[in-house]
């Protein structure tokens, strides 16, 4: 039997990027309103001043803040109301010294005015306004460009658009958006003893786990999944099935038959369908070892074999898919999070081991506790709030120790 050519995590990572990363790097403009939760693909700068005028924060009257010093409650100053601002239109008027022109709030301010006294602190006596309250210089005004600068860059390529971004955009006047594409993915689950979701269970039957924990999981890291299906252990309709989905998807992942066993037949199948084919199999990874990955050239399209164990399949694709995607874009959101081991980890040398673990908070420390698992046990990753990497060159990490756990 031919024994599997190991990768490193590392190695495999780079081996995928050398194909794969023109198809992780193209671009589209979507609508602003489509734009949430999307990857930018060019740092963006802003045209213009935001705001592009001196507003008000507040509803009350725009003074001269030299005007107001002293005044207090039991010695107001009094001013003379010369009009009022309307909101959306320009500020027609200006003040000097001893006047006040009432402004709502995110109103312009008035041409000589240089503070704002709120409502609450202004009462007409006899066609002059009291104020009851000192205000400085800048008092409630939110000055021109202060939130925005024009020409000043305001998000980078490889930011997640989240709703802070979303509104920074439409405040800059962008109403579609360049982003990174979301690489179309087809997700296969291969065995005889597979069932969907919702069948009564037969003695020997499973249900389906992998195609809806993965594409769930893809989704949430910037793919486009779709569900291909349960096919049996034949060869030919694998083969068939795979290569119609060969043209219409940017990345092909089937789950099972990635290993050595009697009905293991996924590489092969792969390098029959594919040129130049299989270039991974195995990876110095845990859980994964039996994965493969390949490329097609003429439909530019990764090919995956992910292992047929629930636990295996999600590390495989969040360590080495998701992290390629990350790393292509750039991305600037890490989703990890620094914590100490709650107690010792052991792992196998020469491999690099992924550990699920629960987040904790001891007082003011944060404590990464390991769930232990099974890789065929989908339980045990409800259980964890992420995984952290044991490198390969190490035996396991003692309690204590300070890792970056990547939240899932």
């Amino acid at each position: 039997m031919k024994l599997l050519q190991v990768d490193s995590r590392q190695a495999a990572i780079k081996k995928l990027l050398s194909c794969a990363s023109p198809l992780f790097l193209r671009r589209e403009t979507i609508p602003l309103s489509k734009a949430c939760g999307r990857i930018l693909s060019q740092d963006l700068f802003s045209r213009e001043d935001i705001p592009g005028f001196h507003r008000s924060s507040v509803d009350g009257y725009a003074v001269q803040a030299s005007d107001t010093a002293g005044a207090g409650e039991s010695l107001p100053a009094f001013l003379q109301p010369v009009g009022k601002v309307e909101m959306g239109k320009p500020a027609e008027l200006s003040i000097s010294a001893g006047q006040c022109a009432y402004v709502p709030t995110g109103g312009m301010l008035p041409e000589g005015a240089d503070a704002m006294v709120m409502i609450e602190y202004c009462e007409n006596f006899g066609g002059q306004i009291a104020v009851s309250a000192a205000v400085s210089p800048g008092r409630h005004v939110v000055y021109k460009g202060e939130d925005l600068p024009e020409g000043r860059k305001f998000l980078s390529a490889g930011s997640r658009l989240g709703p802070a971004e979303i509104g920074l955009l439409a405040a800059t006047g962008c109403g579609q958006v360049e982003v990174y594409r979301q690489p179309s993915l087809c997700i296969f689950s291969s065995g005889d003893e597979l069932v969907p979701p919702e069948s009564e269970l037969q003695p020997g039957q499973v249900r389906d786990i992998n195609s809806f924990a993965v594409a769930a999981l893809a989704e949430k890291r910037g793919f486009c999944p779709q569900l291909g299906g349960i096919l049996p252990d034949q060869e030919e309709d694998i083969r068939s099935a795979l290569r119609r989905a060969l043209e219409k998807y940017d990345i092909l992942a089937i789950s099972g038959g990635s290993s050595q066993g009697e009905k293991d037949m996924t590489e092969r199948i792969l390098d029959e369908i594919a040129s130049p084919g299989v270039f991974t199999h195995g990876l110095a990874v845990k859980p994964g070892k039996p994965t493969i990955l390949g490329w097609d050239e003429a439909s530019s399209t990764l090919l995956v074999g992910l292992p047929g164990h629930p636990v295996s399949a999600m590390m495989v694709f969040e360590s080495i898919l998701a992290e390629a995607f990350r790393l292509a874009l750039g991305l600037r959101d890490q989703q990890s999070i620094p914590a100490h081991l709650r107690c010792n980890i052991a792992s196998s040398p020469g491999k690099t081991s992924f550990q699920p673990v629960k987040l904790l908070q001891e007082g003011d420390a944060l404590l990464a506790e390991p769930v232990f698992y099974k890789s065929g046990l989908i339980t045990t990753l409800t259980e964890a709030d992420g995984y952290c990497c044991i490198p390969q060159d190490q035996e396991g990490l003692p309690a204590g120790a300070l890792v970056e756990v990547r939240l899932f």
